[in-house]
């Protein structure tokens, strides 16, 4: 039975192939369905011959039209897309937020900020291929942006993060929540940076002092205690001190001194800022508390690997955005806006990275607080 059936498929196609016509399995010439390929099963009886069949997953993906827009550098990327989806990838790139943008898939990080700095330099896109201009975006990484974008994939619940994660030592949520501000500190190799912000999310006081006993010759207690004792003299009052905790790895002996410093440092400042005298009265909060570096690094998109990158131009939007949207994610006092307008460009970066340290630890303390669990 096998090899009739082998033997009449066989004349058949052969006789379509000779007369010029179309055979079976093959288009009619007035036909509608698209160009089968020839493809052939193994005969299961002596597992030698074969039998030509239709190759019906052409016809199935010749039949299929919702297929996103390939990676195709010889085609528009206007002409993969409709007008309606053209209309719905312009609004986002056009009027999303750096954290909406964020959200799309290839978007974080700096290409979120490159998309904002370009359309506020240039004006709004008003083609996709507009689009592969914009500094790490080419083709290939604007395809798949536009595809996520159209069929945006569903995002599973977010887990909650847990104080301990980010916060030592742990206290409880409630008494955190009760601050009505902190006073952000960060250590650096020569200078002692705050930020206190209150819980509306208003900086109160943004400030540095150079520390000028620092890394000099050998580590002098008393040197360091003069240094770090005039800082706390003029800290503000806040109802917690979150004191950054960095991390240095142990592994890398190069970096010692550096290791010894910041705990010095970070020691001192404990022992100044929290009360030295118990309080009689029981469950009350210790007044001091470490910050996670890489929690905040990881907050705001500035993690490399293990190591965090400067956040100087995180700073720089979070400025701007304070004077041009209505609801900034942090606000700032005038004076401070015109004291430190020029404080954080490239040329400048070096001296300000502390201040920066400070603000950002600020506010990611009140958004990590404000999402963690317990």
């Amino acid at each position: 039975m096998m090899w009739v059936v082998r033997q009449f498929l066989s004349s058949v196609v052969q006789r379509g192939q000779c007369a010029g016509q179309p055979g079976l399995l093959r288009r009619p010439r007035y036909g509608s369905l698209p160009d089968l390929e020839l493809r052939y099963l193994q005969c299961t009886c002596c597992w030698r011959s074969r039998i030509p069949v239709a190759g019906f997953e052409t016809m199935n993906a010749a039949l299929s039209t919702s297929e996103p827009c390939k990676d195709d550098s010889s085609k528009p990327l206007d002409a993969c897309y409709t007008s309606e989806q053209r209309h719905a990838i312009l609004q986002l790139l056009n009027n999303g937020s750096p954290s909406e943008l964020a959200s799309v898939k290839l978007l974080r990080g700096r290409k979120s900020l490159n998309i904002v700095e370009y359309r506020t330099k240039n004006g709004p896109f008003k083609t996709l291929e507009s689009v592969v201009n914009v500094p790490l975006l080419k083709h290939k990484s604007a395809v798949i942006v536009f595809n996520s974008i159209v069929n945006p994939v569903k995002k599973e619940r977010k887990v909650r993060i847990q104080l301990a994660k980010f916060i030592r030592p742990e206290v409880d949520r409630s008494w955190l929540e009760d601050a009505n501000s902190i006073v952000s500190i960060v250590c650096g190799t020569n200078k002692i940076a705050w930020a206190h912000v209150d819980r509306g999310m208003s900086v109160l006081d943004w400030h540095q002092l150079d520390c000028p006993n620092f890394f000099k010759g050998t580590y002098m207690a008393s040197a360091y205690l003069n240094d770090v004792s005039s800082v706390v003299s003029l800290l503000p009052t806040g109802d917690f001190y979150i004191i950054e905790k960095t991390s240095i790895s142990v592994q890398n002996t190069s970096l010692f001194p550096v290791m010894a410093h910041m705990r010095t440092v970070e020691a001192m400042l404990f022992a100044l800022l929290e009360p030295r005298i118990p309080s009689p009265e029981p469950n009350i909060p210790p007044r001091v508390l470490n910050m996670m570096r890489t929690a905040v690094g990881r907050h705001f998109g500035l993690m490399v690997g293990e190591s965090r990158t400067s956040g100087a131009q995180m700073v720089r939007q979070l400025m701007t955005e304070s004077v041009t949207q209505k609801l900034p994610r942090i606000n700032f006092p005038q004076e401070l806006l015109v004291k430190y307008r020029h404080y954080f460009q490239m040329g400048s970066r070096r001296r300000g990275e502390a201040l920066c340290d400070a603000l950002l630890q600020a506010v990611a303390f009140y958004e990590l607080l404000s999402e963690s669990s317990c």
